[in-house]
Order: structure tokens, then C-alpha cells, then sequence
């Protein structure tokens, strides 16, 4: 009887591999090789638009590009850890502007330093998140709602905080540098050896670590080919930056950030229970996980790195005003966040996501308004290029979805 069932298994296998393979695949591409369709689309539009303008694939333009994406990168990796937990933060564009306004007017009336006023500003943020989160579980007015209001009454809170000229100006003050400054040479190079050695470190830990829990770890793929992977792209990219002027210090930043947000999320027990509560919540507090605790917690990142975001955009524009953070309502910063991060690869539907979705998200936005600015295209039609960009992001990843057999809760 036991060789028939074995023979009937065999056949079953046999019968419906072609399905299995298929049913493998989707679950990679859901996981392993989510960034896959990103990256492809990346690249065809690079090749678009090198086609389309020489100037494109040059080394300053390139190095524009990364800056150009710094911010709503930024942006997009705090929006990640909302969406991680299937909620969302339409606040975080307002939070940007308020908070660069709230640092520019600390400097410039008070007599702050430059690094107190961006550590107030870091703690106001961190606290709005917080506030919104906090509202949203005690009384259970769902995010979209809490944090769409909140947005609205820090717009108007923005106003009042900037002078009667609506603009402060930050040159001369330290902030101006920010942007400005960039490294190049020795102490580059140095860095990206440094951050492959720590990449490097990380990933041999949690190597061990599923060895020692039993689980099957391979060196090659666990550790070899990525870290040959990052060395190979971030000498690329340093070749490119050093070409023109160096690294600039904002690209550092959100590098360092990706690093740091990418440690939260593979390292650390925090970084378990968001994926835990964004794929069910209920069950997640039926195991004892602070349910309320977590979010608020994702909220509170979500806001305080829209504050860092907003010192950088703010050091780049060299000033503040009713345009910082995307403009009083902030629509174009929060669409271009919230595409980043989906487009990336950051699910909708809570519990998939990772810290390269904020930097391929942001490429992709920064690469189309930066080619089609170079074709000459009005921003009317950039907007529309990034809203479809957004829908189709999300219909993929719903398709994505549908195919492995996952639901939403």
C-alpha cells in the first residue's frame, strides 16, 4: 500500500509539475524577486531616454538624477514602515514642511544653533507620527481619515509658523552646506569599503544564525553573490559620482538610511512583528505582540524621517516657504512618496516590502521627470506618467497576490 501512495504521489508530482513550477515562480516573485519587474522597467527606461537625449547617461546628469531622488527616496522609506503594518500616513508631505519651516524659524528668530533646531524638528516629527497613530487605535478612526486631517492642520499650522514675506531664507546659516557639500577621492572610496564591510558582517551574522537555528543557509547565496553584488554597483556608482564632483553628503544620508532601515527590518525584533502585524494583525495579538505599540512606533519613524527629509529639501532649495514640502497640501511630495514606495515594491495590502523599494521606487520616479524634462515635457504630463506609474505598480502587486494565493485582511 505504501509503494502504491508513493507511486500515486509520483504520478501527482509528475501530473502537475508544469502547475507547481508555475506556483514556485509567483512565490518568488513575491518575495525573493519582487524587485525583478522594477528593475527590468528601470533599465528599459534608461535605455529609453539615453535614446531619446546623450545627455542623459552623463555623469553630472546621473549625478543629478541621485539627488533629485534623495528626497522622495527618503520619503518613501518612512511611508514604508506604515505600509508595512496596511496603513497609511497622508501626513508625511505635511510633516515635511512644517518641520523644515519650524527648523528655518528656530535659526533665524531664535538664535538657535543648526543642529538644535534639526533636533527639535526630528522630535516634532517623531511626535506627529505618533500623535496620529495613537488617535487612530485609542479611538479607531482609520488612518486615511486621521492622517488626512492632521496633513490639513499642519498645512495651516506651516502658514503661521513662516514670516509675513512667506519665505525664510537659509543662506549662510549651516544648512545651505548640507546639499552643497560632497566627497570625493580617498575618504569616498572609504566609506563604500566601509559600508560593504558592515553589509558584509550583517549578513555572515544572520548566516550563523540560521545555521545555528537549523535552517538552511548557503554561503554563496546568502553572502558571496550579494555582497559581490553591492561591491560591483557601488563601484559603479562612485566611478560616476567621482566623475562629477564626488558623492554629494545627501546621497550619503539616504544611503545610510537604507542601511539602517534595512538592519530595523532583517535584524531586529521589531522588524519581525511589523511583517507580522501587516500580514494579520488580529492573530499577531493573539500572540502577544503589541499590536498598538507597533504601529505607533511605525507612525513615529514615519514621521521623524519626513523631518530629516525636509532639512535636506530644505538645504537644496536653500530656504523654506509655502512650497516646502511639496507645496501648502503637499500633493506632488506625497504622490511621488507613496508611488515610490509601491512602485519599489512595498505592498499595499500590508506585510511585503523592503528597504531597496524605497531606492528603486525613487529611481523610478526621479528617472522619468528627469528624462522627460530633458525631452522637453511639460510637468502636466509627468504627473500623469507618475500617477499611471502608481496604478499599474499597484496592479501588479495585487496580480502578485492573487497568483500565490495570499488574501487581505
Amino acid at each position: 500500500m505504501a509503494q502504491a501512495m508513493s507511486g500515486t504521489i509520483g504520478a501527482a508530482t509528475t501530473t502537475f509539475g508544469g502547475r507547481q513550477n508555475r506556483r514556485t515562480f509567483g512565490e518568488l516573485l513575491a518575495s525573493d524577486l519582487r524587485a525583478l519587474p522594477v528593475v527590468v522597467g528601470l533599465i528599459a527606461l534608461w535605455i529609453f531616454f539615453a535614446i531619446q537625449n546623450e545627455v542623459f547617461l552623463s555623469a553630472q546628469n546621473l549625478s543629478n538624477l541621485l539627488v533629485q531622488s534623495t528626497v522622495v527616496g527618503i520619503m518613501a522609506l518612512g511611508l514604508m514602515f506604515v505600509l508595512l503594518v496596511k496603513e497609511i500616513d497622508l501626513s508625511v508631505a505635511a510633516i515635511n514642511g512644517v518641520t523644515s519651516v519650524l527648523m528655518a524659524r528656530l535659526i533665524v528668530e531664535s538664535g538657535f544653533s543648526p543642529s538644535a533646531a534639526i533636533a527639535c524638528a526630528l522630535v516634532f516629527g517623531v511626535l506627529i507620527g505618533c500623535l496620529s497613530a495613537r488617535w487612530m487605535t485609542f479611538v479607531g478612526v482609520p488612518s486615511f481619515v486621521v492622517t488626512l486631517g492632521l496633513g490639513l492642520a499642519l498645512n495651516g499650522a506651516q502658514l503661521l509658523l513662516l514670516p509675513p514675506t512667506a519665505r525664510y531664507s537659509l543662506m549662510g546659516t549651516g544648512i545651505d552646506q548640507i546639499a552643497q557639500t560632497r566627497i570625493e577621492g580617498a575618504a569616498a572610496w572609504m566609506c563604500l569599503l566601509l559600508g560593504l564591510l558592515v553589509y558584509g558582517g550583517l549578513s555572515l551574522s544572520d548566516l550563523w544564525r540560521r545555521r545555528r537555528a537549523g535552517l538552511s543557509a548557503s554561503l554563496l547565496s546568502g553572502v558571496a553573490l550579494p555582497l559581490g553584488g553591492a561591491a560591483v554597483l557601488g563601484v559603479a556608482v562612485l566611478m560616476v559620482l567621482n566623475a562629477h564632483q564626488g558623492v554629494p553628503v545627501m546621497v550619503l544620508v539616504f544611503a545610510l538610511m537604507l542601511g539602517l532601515g534595512g538592519y530595523v527590518l532583517k535584524e531586529t525584533q521589531f522588524g519581525l512583528y511589523l511583517y507580522a502585524v501587516g500580514n494579520n494583525d488580529e492573530a499577531a495579538r493573539r500572540t502577544g505582540i503589541p499590536v498598538g505599540r507597533i504601529k505607533m512606533t511605525a507612525f513615529g519613524i514615519a514621521g521623524g524621517v519626513a523631518a530629516i527629509a525636509g532639512v535636506l529639501a530644505a538645504s537644496r532649495t536653500l530656504g523654506v516657504g509655502v512650497f516646502s514640502g511639496g507645496g501648502v497640501g503637499g500633493g506632488t511630495l506625497l504622490l511621488e512618496s507613496i508611488a515610490a514606495a509601491v512602485i519599489g515594491g512595498v505592498s499595499l495590502f500590508g506585510g511585503r516590502g523592503s528597504v531597496h523599494a524605497a531606492l528603486l521606487g525613487a529611481l523610478v520616479i526621479g528617472t522619468v521627470q528627469n528624462g522627460l524634462n530633458l525631452m522637453g515635457v511639460e510637468n502636466e504630463i509627468r504627473l500623469i506618467v507618475t500617477g499611471l506609474l502608481l496604478v499599474l505598480a499597484v496592479s501588479i502587486d495585487k496580480l502578485i497576490e492573487k497568483a500565490t494565493g495570499q488574501q487581505s485582511f
